[in-house]
């Protein structure tokens, strides 16, 4: 497996992102593998999860850390270790220094249940339900300094229906998130991503 790319993931709950991850990484969708899984949260489910797929998992407690960079410090030095070449954040909950976003650039990325740039943040899907729109969806994407804002990389809709609750919404948003998220992640490792300032270009072949 020398030839295959290297993910770090970083969670900081049930990690089902993850675990997506690690069954396309299985099943040969993406060249690459996960090499490591990382929680800030020592009780968070995805450890449990990534410890079922033989992945290795370490914790990082951001409460041992007095400073975000401090932090993110010990993540990168973590993920080094490892020979991370890709860096993807499944419901990690927190925001990364503008250190660690600089030592990366465009290897990290974030998926978010919404069509960005719409309802950035927490409670997306509620935010959707609330603000009557018709249409709602996912987004992966490169990590900047702020928050869900960075390149898009791929996205994919989901219609809002009436009767929509925000749990019902967001359990047919995360069936797409599990698609969405592999494909990414394979574009990446195929060298087929060329970024411009803020688009992602996907190229038919890789990009030298």
């Amino acid at each position: 497996m020398s030839d295959l790319g290297r993910i770090g993931v970083l969670i900081s709950g049930r990690g089902s992102n993850m675990e997506a991850l690690a069954i396309a990484c299985k099943e040969g969708q993406i060249r690459a593998r996960i090499a490591l899984v990382i929680s800030n949260e020592p009780a968070a489910a995805g450890l449990a999860r990534a410890h079922r797929h033989g992945i290795d998992t370490q914790v990082v407690d951001h409460r041992e850390s007095t400073r975000r960079e401090e932090h993110d410090r010990r993540l990168a030095e973590a993920l080094d270790a490892r020979g991370c070449d890709l860096i993807c954040l499944a419901g990690y909950m927190r925001l990364l220094s503008p250190w660690f976003v600089a030592r990366y650039p465009n290897r990290i990325m974030n998926i978010h249940p919404a069509l960005l740039p719409s309802f950035p943040g927490l409670d997306a899907q509620k935010a959707a339900v609330e603000h009557g729109v018709k249409v709602s969806g996912v987004t992966v994407h490169f990590v900047d300094e702020s928050v869900d804002h960075g390149p898009i990389i791929v996205q994919t809709a989901v219609s809002v229906h009436e009767n929509d609750s925000p749990e019902t919404l967001a359990a047919r948003i995360l069936v797409e998130e599990h698609v969405a998220y592999p494909k990414a992640v394979r574009l990446f490792f195929e060298g087929r991503l060329r970024v411009e300032g803020r688009t992602v270009h996907v190229l038919e072949k890789p990009h030298p």
